[in-house]
């Protein structure tokens, strides 16, 4: 058994215009004073990284590193949620989804897919530079607007979506597997890739492609009512990844895991700061334990009520109590005997 990394942060929603949210060194230092060990970048915020510069710079990589590392800290990955989710869109979010994207693709869906698939093949390239084995990102989504099958969908639909789908990750995953690091996708609703079913759909499309991964994080599945102990069970050996966040959800007699269009202090389903949810942390970071996750347990946070600087000082001490110290040895060895041929065939008697 191995021992998990952390604590270490996400900062995409700590990030400011006002100090100590407005560079990376003054982020990991306010992060560092907090007890974290780690942070995971995301790549879309200039204050943190230079994407295409970390691609084609060795140099510029170990400078990041350095910068991190001064403050007392490791970077644990790199993100690409924002470019990933526009891999796959479909034309009824297009509007909302050129926010993620420059203006100079903007109105331009065909030239923007081709914009995120060049920033995810440099996240694979600055991942390698950076020293890191994985890296997180977002499926996006061609089919979720049938998610809820009225009106039936075609024949087919399905089928071809992950077909598509598939189609347009596969040559970002060789990028990924030249380079030797996972590519581990955020489970979500949202996103074509949203529970177990959805991934193995996606993971065949692929040809079972050994960098398709998983990051796992247990909010998500609270919001859809799966079971996510058990996601572990089924999914251990594609778990790559780890964010540790809390959710809760209190259905009603007037609204349930849809929501009713309220916002997120009024949804039955909604994210809480480590500790004020519902997640079963002691047993999750036990089954990671057990199956042998090796990676960084990292806090996102993002909660309804709690301010942000409360939930993430309160972030890291919740981890760090929670990652299970593994044993190297049995509890009962002191009872052992050793091995004995004789003794063995006598308790069998043969």
């Amino acid at each position: 058994m191995k021992t998990i990394k952390g604590p270490a942060i996400f900062l995409a929603q700590f990030m400011g215009d006002k100090a100590p949210f407005n560079n990376l060194k003054s982020i990991c230092n306010w992060a560092y004073s907090l007890g974290y060990v780690g942070v995971q970048i995301p790549t879309w915020d200039p204050r943190c990284i230079d994407l295409k510069k970390a691609a084609e710079s060795k140099t510029y990589c170990d400078d990041l590193k350095g910068t991190v590392e001064s403050c007392g800290l490791e970077i644990s990955e790199l993100s690409t949620h924002l470019q990933g989710q526009l891999v796959a869109v479909h034309p009824a979010y297009n509007e909302m989804f050129d926010g993620f994207a420059p203006k100079s693709v903007h109105g331009k869906p065909a030239q923007r897919t081709n914009w995120a698939i060049e920033q995810l093949k440099n996240a694979a390239k600055a991942s390698k530079n950076l020293g890191l084995k994985a890296h997180v990102t977002f499926s996006g989504a061609l089919m979720w607007h049938t998610v809820y099958p009225w009106p039936q969908r075609p024949a087919g639909l399905v089928e071809d979506g992950f077909k598509e789908l598939a189609k347009r990750w596969v040559p970002i995953l060789n990028a990924f597997d030249k380079v030797g690091v996972d590519l581990c996708y955020e489970i979500h609703p949202g996103e074509d890739l949203h529970d177990g079913v959805t991934f193995e759909r996606f993971w065949e499309a692929t040809g079972k492609h050994k960098r398709c991964n998983i990051l796992y994080d247990p909010s998500h599945f609270v919001l859809q009512q799966l079971d996510y102990l058990q996601y572990i069970d089924h999914y251990h050996s594609f778990i790559k990844m780890f964010h540790v966040k809390d959710a809760e959800f209190n259905p009603n007699g007037k609204s349930g895991v849809y929501g009713g269009y309220q916002g997120w202090v009024d949804r039955p389903g909604r994210f809480r700061s480590l500790g004020d949810g519902q997640v079963d942390f002691k047993s999750i970071f036990s089954k990671l334990a057990q199956y042998d996750y090796d990676g960084w347990a990292v806090l996102e946070w993002e909660c309804a009520l709690k301010h942000p600087e409360q939930g993430a000082a309160e972030g890291a001490p919740f981890i760090k109590d929670h990652i299970i110290r593994v044993t190297e040895r049995a509890f009962d060895d002191f009872a052992s005997t050793g091995k004995d041929t004789k003794l063995i065939k006598k308790v069998l008697g043969i």
